[in-house]
């Protein structure tokens, strides 16, 4: 029953709490606001809203609009320079999960001196203390994938390396998240099953995570039944407020999962796929990969009692094996239109393959100690190939 319970973010949560963020004890007088490259934002009005809650709070504000879909180090050190060149003492991540992650990387770098990757464990990345206190940040999110606003993760990408690697700490968190579905509803149908895979696979890895405990399986059982139980509708349906509640909630509780115990390997391998194709959304990459991941661990017989109660908790109530959960899974994924994605309409070759699974272990080779049991290097390079089409 020993675990260690820490998620210092104060959430609002539930439809129309937007509106409510100029009441709250925000942690600074100007805000860096970090939004996508893209038009979204902008287009449905989030950012409008969000500067009119500062200006009613008396804050003050630069827009900092570069944000790729996997962010890279270079947006990272650019936003820290613009927040540093205006005076801005805190950052408002504002859209997806790019946007959030990459807000906790430059909140990270406007505060401390040299290169992002200066500070990164793994990979090429110096492993340097982070000496000075990141600026705090405020996490406002528009999709319903990542668990970000409630965990201390940034995973960004090293261009130059082709390394996608994960950073945190507690310092890290969002000081105050801001959740709210209506903020959701514009979400196009297939980013809307991408980040709910994503959602889905942090609680499923967690689940079944060697670091697993008491806490994380509460959160972990509820995230999978709320997402389980409503992705296909809010998929079907963006405007289903119903449906985007229960799975942003299902994302949320993804995220204490992600701060109590943590992710396995899937992730590892995910991020070196997206790292070499940045086009790869990355909950598209999991489930591409999903089938034969979860499949090996069926078979290996480590843990199937935990992929049997995720199976029933995603509706098998009959289920007895942990190959139900595999069934469940595949499913849901056509249930939502994207059990027939392929890896090489991003550019991705089989015969690439094992030098990802090499890839997946030298910049994010940590996960690989989650696993419910140890896989080989042989063993990533066959769930890779056998995910490839």
């Amino acid at each position: 029953m020993a675990f260690t319970h820490f998620v210092p973010t104060k959430i609002l949560f539930g439809p129309g709490q937007i509106k409510k963020l100029h009441e709250q004890n925000l942690p600074g007088k100007k805000a860096l606001i970090v939004i996508s490259s893209g038009t979204s934002t902008r287009k449905f009005g989030y950012l409008d809203t969000v500067i009119n809650e500062l200006s009613q709070a008396g804050k003050d504000h630069v827009v900092f609009d570069k944000i790729q879909a996997n962010p890279t180090k270079t947006n990272v050190m650019d936003g820290a320079a613009q927040a540093r060149e205006n005076g801005c003492d805190f950052v408002i991540g504002l859209g997806g999960g790019s946007c959030l992650d990459a807000s906790k990387a430059i909140a990270i770098m406007a505060a401390n001196p040299g290169d992002y990757w200066d500070y990164i464990h793994g990979g090429s990345g110096k492993g340097q203390p982070v000496e000075k206190t990141p600026l705090p940040m405020v996490a406002i999110t528009t999709t319903a994938g990542t668990g970000t606003e409630a965990d201390p993760w940034a995973v960004v990408t090293n261009e130059v390396s082709n390394e996608k690697i994960g950073f945190g700490m507690e310092s890290t968190f969002p000081v105050l998240s801001v959740v709210d579905p209506e903020m959701m509803v514009s979400v196009p149908p297939s980013f809307t099953a991408y980040q709910g895979f994503d959602a889905l696979f942090h609680s499923v890895e967690g689940y079944i995570s060697k670091n697993a405990n008491a806490m994380s399986d509460i959160y972990a059982l509820a995230a999978i039944e709320n997402v389980a139980a409503n992705l296909a509708q809010a998929v079907k349906d963006g405007s289903d407020l119903n449906a985007r509640e229960k799975v942003a909630l299902g994302n949320t509780l993804s995220g204490f999962v992600e701060s109590i115990c943590g992710v396995t390997s899937q992730h590892s391998l995910e991020h070196a796929l997206s790292a070499a194709q940045p086009a790869l959304p990355h909950g598209a990459g999991l489930i591409m990969l999903s089938r034969a991941f979860f499949t090996h661990f069926a078979k290996s017989g480590a843990c199937d009692e935990r992929m049997i109660a995720m199976a029933k908790a995603m509706g098998k109530t009959d289920a007895g094996s942990a190959m139900d959960f595999v069934a469940a899974l595949v499913e849901l994924q056509e249930a939502c239109g994207v059990a027939e994605l392929k890896m090489s309409a991003y550019g991705l070759k089989k015969e690439d393959m094992a030098r990802y699974a090499l890839d997946a272990r030298e910049t994010m080779g940590k996960l690989f100690s989650c696993d419910p049991v140890a896989l080989s290097d042989a063993d990533s390079t066959a769930i890779l190939e056998a995910s490839f089409r």
